[in-house]
């Protein structure tokens, strides 16, 4: 038995142009160097160049390939889902950082 997570891919953004694209207008792209993999049909959570969870996101269209630099580059096609609550944000903000991007500072109370 097992189970199956709504969301298990996160997506990261490296341009702030990027995500203000799909942010306010619904759609967007994303360009990731090298190669990567982006399910097309599944859900991410976006989080912003500072790691901040900012939304939900569908992949629906990942392309990767050689460009004429001679570089391998991946594109990813974005629709937004919907805008995370400040309280979304915060946990899984929070949540990235301990499993993805290395754990928060402690904060003594």
């Amino acid at each position: 038995m097992g189970f199956q997570a709504e969301f298990n891919s996160i997506c990261k953004f490296k341009n702030e142009q990027e995500l203000y694209e799909v942010l306010e207008y619904g759609k967007g792209k994303m360009r990731k160097d090298g190669f990567r993999i982006f399910p097309t049909g599944q859900k991410a959570i976006a989080y912003t160049p500072d790691n901040k969870a900012v939304a939900i996101v569908l992949v629906t269209a990942s392309i990767a390939e050689i460009n004429f630099q001679d570089k391998e580059i991946t594109q990813v096609e974005l629709d937004l889902v919907r805008k995370l609550t400040d309280e979304e944000s915060r946990v899984l903000t929070a949540l990235a950082h301990e499993m993805y991007f290395g754990e928060q500072e402690s904060k003594s109370s």
